[in-house]
């Protein structure tokens, strides 16, 4: 059983993926995580993240592991915990320009493929082009949403003390810059299940993929 989920930023898509995995006693992969973890190499290691061959050049050199317990997913760059790194504020700011290049996502969409292939019970996997291009045959592929004001506030939660305002408006940024890059980029797969999560509380979002999953299972 694979289940891609996909969204921007703020939906609620990694602690649902999360919570939903370790219930169902699936696999979990955090693909954002590895792009995080290729753009922090990149800055670690003195390449121009504003240059597009640079990066391109550069894109095969790290080795990135990823842990899928989903009740502690874990993720290595030449065999460093990058866990912590990666979700500072300097990575968040350069990930979608280092995201943008094709030859990075063809080498973490390899990667990703590789661990969905090899999940024995199944996996969740969650990212933003999971449906549409990393596993476009997906048992069930749902596209979390939710309105900006929502994510920004969730977001601001999360980042302690963070202006509303100012995260909202880098959310809209992100979200651009994901849906109108030439490779992969941010869209809702044609066959995916649309959660609006705006109104709901994490428990009730989780609750609704898991009938959803549960659904899917009885149906095969």
């Amino acid at each position: 059983m694979i289940v891609a989920i996909d969204g921007p930023s703020g939906t609620g898509k990694s602690s649902t993926s999360k919570a939903v995995a370790a219930k169902l006693g699936l696999s979990y992969l955090d693909t954002g995580a590895q792009y995080r973890a290729i753009t922090w190499w990149m800055i670690s290691n003195g390449v121009d993240v504003t240059d597009a061959d640079a990066i391109a050049s550069a894109a095969g050199k790290p080795s990135i592991v990823s842990g899928t317990d989903p009740s502690h997913p874990t993720i290595t760059v030449d065999g460093v915990d990058a866990s912590g790194p990666i979700r500072e504020q300097d990575v968040t700011a350069k990930v979608s320009a280092v995201s943008a290049v094709p030859e990075v996502r063809a080498r973490i969409t390899e990667l990703q493929r590789s661990i969905a292939a090899g999940a024995e019970n199944g996996i969740v996997v969650e990212g933003r082009d999971i449906g549409t291009t990393v596993l476009p045959d997906a048992d069930l592929k749902i596209f979390l949403t939710a309105s900006p004001e929502a994510r920004a506030a969730r977001r601001s939660g999360e980042l302690k003390g963070a202006d509303v305002h100012a995260t909202r408006e880098a959310l809209i940024k992100r979200d651009a810059a994901d849906s109108s890059r030439k490779t992969s980029p941010l869209a809702k797969a044609d066959d995916a299940v649309e959660v609006d999560t705006t109104d709901l509380t994490l428990q009730q979002v989780i609750e609704c993929v898991v009938t959803l999953v549960e659904e899917k299972r009885a149906a095969t």
